[in-house]
């Protein structure tokens, strides 16, 4: 695959930032970095250009390093509510991601962040607060703090009372069958006393 050297200006993720000189497939810089006005060809005229473009990528990196830094202040101080089913133990369904926090933060703060800032070492798989590491640049590492809570704990509660009302009326129906087998009672002893009288007239 042919080879062609660049100059960049602009950040390139994965690429590199403004000033930088790359090397890059042919196709990709005559097709997408030319055309785009992401990168120049390297010429002695645009040689020349790398200071100026080096001093704004210091512009852009000092703005992006502030703020970050501002950010990771503020960040550090919220706790990012994530809610999720749960079984009837506690247990997950599923597990908390790196994506599903960035999606929080950016619906309940307003906060739009590269999930690929947050660094966990796993998936969340439990329950209660999670401190998370975020490095949001080279120079800024903050923390965030996380709490899983579960959408369905109220299963409980509610089968309690449907509990009950069987057993109450339950014991309704006992009464009133104990009630004939009391009746029943001194009938029979009326009858068994009617021959012990005609004995004694004989």
């Amino acid at each position: 695959m042919a080879k062609t050297e660049v100059i960049l200006t602009h950040n390139i993720v994965g690429l590199g930032g403004e000033s930088d000189q790359v090397k890059v497939a042919a196709g990709y810089a005559r097709n997408y970095l030319l055309p785009q006005g992401f990168a120049i060809p390297v010429t002695s005229s645009n040689k020349r250009r790398i200071e100026a473009l080096k001093q704004r990528r210091a512009e852009r990196e000092a703005h992006e390093f502030n703020a970050m830094s501002e950010l990771g202040k503020s960040i550090s101080k919220l706790i990012c509510v994530v809610k999720v089913k749960t079984g009837d133990d506690g247990k997950l369904f599923g597990t908390v991601t790196a994506g599903m926090i960035a999606d929080e933060l950016k619906h309940q703060f307003d906060i739009a962040l590269d999930k690929k800032k947050i660094h966990m070492e796993g998936p969340i798989k439990s329950l209660g607060e999670h401190e998370l590491e975020l490095r949001l640049h080279a120079e800024v590492k903050s923390t965030l703090k996380v709490r899983v809570e579960s959408i369905t704990p109220l299963a409980a509660p509610v089968e309690a009372p449907a509990d009950t009302k069987p057993h109450s009326e339950k014991r309704g129906r006992r009464v009133e069958k104990t009630e004939p087998v009391v009746e029943a009672k001194p009938a029979k002893a009326a009858k068994a006393e009617k021959p012990a009288k005609k004995a004694k007239a004989e």
